[in-house]
């Protein structure tokens, strides 16, 4: 497998790590867990929340993250009623706490994407006379975004090519799009926000944070935990990965456009996009593969190595690929939305059309996004035969 072939560093060399490592690991984790908690209500979560307050909802998110992704992988070392009851929690902190910011950095893409689309020279929404960009991480609309790459990239063509009467007719309808936009995603980060509050200050939190605090100390090892090999189950993450990619469609996400993947884009029926869910997957696959590649590194009793310090461990290949796939997300998750407002009853021909090239753009990232994974993950086959 591609993986299985990396660096001189790499974690299924050396001596077996064991039960202590992986211990080690959740023990670290849940300090981590423990100290965003603090953070978070040291700098408070209200209408004056501070950048900190956001950091240390991500680190939160991040520990919650990496503890539940252990208890999949390595559940067989632990104790099952405690890894069973206490991995939906994990994923429902974290869930919940993902949906403010999940909601803001759409807006910003979305917005982002009209002022690009539409050549003005100012977001939709300001020029619909709406309130200035909020700071980040306090409550508002986000400032901006950075431009992304296209499916057209791919090719050297110009992206997004408009004609003038159709730019013209996108110019009228892009300051009433990012408006409903901004509506639409305003209220629903504004109640995220509320849940996110109601969940941290509620007893289901209270008591996933006891838990936590007690495996900052005692984590529920099997009693052959300490003398088993972590390395077979590693595998498993990473053979469940491989073959999750194999059954990818990447010879269609080489292509520069993928019409049948607007077939279903602006239709009735807003289940999720048929053709992404595969790359959801993927992308939860790598991430659990990730996780258990630094728990294999876990010194027993001490931190394991961070991903993101720069230290010599990375698999920046790996990293590549996660990035990949997090841009897929999020432009599949933002064509979505500018559908579901384009069903808005009653809009204006002109506010719908900006709102259906917004939608074809964003499909357009998705392909762009698929393809870079594509060539990330060939690469790294190629380089690892």
């Amino acid at each position: 497998m591609a993986q299985r072939h990396l660096d001189p560093t790499t974690p299924l060399a050396g001596p077996a790590p064991t039960g202590d490592a992986l211990a080690g690991y959740l023990r670290a984790q849940a300090m981590e867990f423990l100290r965003a908690l603090r953070l978070h209500r040291e700098t408070g979560s209200g209408a004056g929340a501070s950048e900190g307050s956001a950091d240390a909802a991500r680190a939160l998110r991040r520990s919650a993250r990496r503890i539940s992704a252990s208890l999949h992988t390595f559940q067989s070392l632990l104790d099952t009623d405690w890894s069973e009851g206490m991995r939906p929690e994990l994923a429902w902190v974290s869930g919940t706490l993902a949906m403010e910011h999940a909601y803001t950095s759409r807006l910003e893409r979305l917005l982002s994407a009209l002022h690009r689309l539409s050549g003005s020279t100012a977001f939709p929404a300001q020029q619909a006379g709406a309130a200035p960009p909020a700071k980040a991480g306090a409550p508002g609309r986000a400032t901006s975004a950075p431009e992304h790459p296209t499916a057209s990239a791919k090719t050297g063509a110009p992206a997004h090519p408009t004609s003038a009467p159709e730019r013209g007719n996108l110019t009228v309808g892009a300051a009433k799009a990012g408006a409903l936009l901004d509506r639409q995603l305003n209220l629903a980060r504004t109640r995220a926000h509320s849940t996110a509050l109601q969940a941290l200050g509620s007893s289901r939190f209270h008591a996933v944070a006891d838990k936590v605090a007690v495996l900052a100390s005692e984590v529920p090892l099997t009693k052959a935990a300490g003398t088993t090999d972590l390395r077979p189950l590693a595998t498993t993450a990473e053979g469940r990965l491989t073959d999750a990619v194999a059954a990818l469609p990447l010879v269609t996400a080489g292509n520069p456009y993928n019409a049948s993947a607007l077939v279903h884009g602006l239709s009735p029926d807003t289940v999720p996009h048929p053709q992404d869910a595969p790359w959801h997957q993927v992308r939860l696959l790598l991430r659990l593969h990730r996780y258990a590649r630094e728990a294999l590194r876990a010194e027993p009793g001490g931190a394991p190595a961070d991903e993101s310090d720069g230290t010599p461990v990375v698999d920046l290949r790996l990293l590549s690929a996660g990035q990949a796939l997090n841009r897929h997300r999020d432009a599949s998750e933002a064509a979505a939305a500018a559908a579901q407002a384009a069903r808005t009853p009653r809009i204006a021909p002109a506010t719908a059309y900006a709102l259906g090239v917004l939608h074809a753009d964003q499909r357009h990232e998705v392909e762009a996004a698929r393809f870079a994974f594509q060539q990330c993950w060939q690469k790294e086959t190629v380089g690892t035969s």
